[in-house]
């Protein structure tokens, strides 16, 4: 049998950034974990890494990709939180496990400083294997790493979404559509925010329970507030970032959270952003294994199925970075295997 095939990160040398080269096996040692990958799948994070503009820079010819999922092949001298057969996917930061996010756990990430899901096998640490839900799909389950359990972080960090409160979503990539199914499941109401006809109509069947489309109403957070009786959202997910950040703070209620995700570059200047708005604010980078388990916990109870747009096969990985560039995509781009 071939060696399988791995990609690795080589924007400088490869015209399309992705070089496949034979992999062979590894061999897990103490406390690792060797994962025969079945299914991977692309964030935006990937892209930034790709251009260099990715905060923890990625690591010369780097297997790419920090979502997937696969089978337990062999795991090394005193694991015990799998067992080979098992179905895994891995955390997005390699230890943080529990509790306040350190400096030091955002230094160790797959698919930037160690190497990621886009390849035939993947070694994990043990700390890093979480369990995904039986009833989802390889395909569905190679989505939930980063933009899964970064929005239900947003949604019940430091504390949970209630009932009958409005939460707003901006931007309608993969963590506003999981923003949208896991504040629907705590039992809020939810408005988005988003650019086109189409998209307004795919985010209500996803379960938002009103869309703005700010192409159509440029003022958008007057919009909102008009939705809301002049009150605003008691909570913002933003995940367009500083060029969306006053437009969301004008669109809040008195005391509202409005969590900013992940890591963008900061091409966009803003002054003043809070224009006399009383909220707090905060900038989250995904979540620890604690925040993974509790998400699967939860998606297993709902039976929420992530949102996929397109499945590529493992040969045309370069083509799916170029569609999850290029071409839209509402909902999650699967690479399978």
């Amino acid at each position: 049998m071939p060696s399988p095939l791995a990609y690795h990160l080589d924007p400088l040398h490869d015209p399309h950034g992705l070089s496949a080269r034979p992999q062979q096996r590894p061999t897990p040692g103490p406390g690792q974990v060797l994962v025969q990958v079945r299914a991977a799948s692309l964030n935006r994070r990937d892209l930034l890494l790709m251009d260099g503009s990715y905060p923890l820079p990625a690591t010369p010819g780097v297997i790419p990709l920090s979502d997937g999922v696969g089978e337990v092949v062999a795991v090394g001298p005193g694991v015990t939180r799998a067992t080979v057969g098992d179905r895994v996917s891995g955390t997005y930061f390699q230890r943080w496990i529990a509790g306040p996010q350190r400096l030091t756990h955002t230094r160790e990430q797959y698919g930037a400083n160690h190497d990621g899901w886009l390849a035939g096998y993947v070694l994990l640490a043990e700390d890093s294997v979480v369990h995904p839900p039986d009833y989802l799909t390889d395909a569905e389950a190679a989505c939930l790493t980063c933009a899964g359990v970064v929005a239900w972080a947003a949604l019940t960090r430091p504390a949970a979404v209630l009932p009958g409160e409005t939460v707003l979503t901006v931007g309608s990539g993969t963590v506003a559509l999981f923003a949208v199914q896991f504040a629907r499941m705590h039992g809020a109401r939810v408005v988005s925010v988003t650019s086109s006809a189409d998209k307004a109509k795919r985010l209500r069947e996803v379960g938002a329970d009103e869309v703005v489309d700010r192409t159509e109403t440029p003022d958008w957070p007057q919009a909102v507030r008009d939705l809301t009786g002049g009150d605003g959202v008691e909570h913002v997910v933003d995940a367009v970032g500083l060029p969306t950040l006053r437009q969301s703070v004008a669109a809040s209620a008195y005391n509202a959270r409005i969590t900013l995700i992940g890591a963008f570059p900061a091409t966009v200047p803003v002054t003043d952003p809070f224009a006399g708005g009383y909220v707090s604010v905060r900038r989250i980078a995904v979540g620890s294994r604690t925040d993974f388990e509790a998400m699967n916990r939860a998606l297993a109870a709902h039976r929420i199925r992530p949102v996929i747009d397109r499945v590529f096969p493992f040969a045309a990985a370069a083509d799916a970075y170029r569609y999850f560039r290029d071409g839209d995509p509402f909902g999650k781009v699967v690479v399978t295997l």
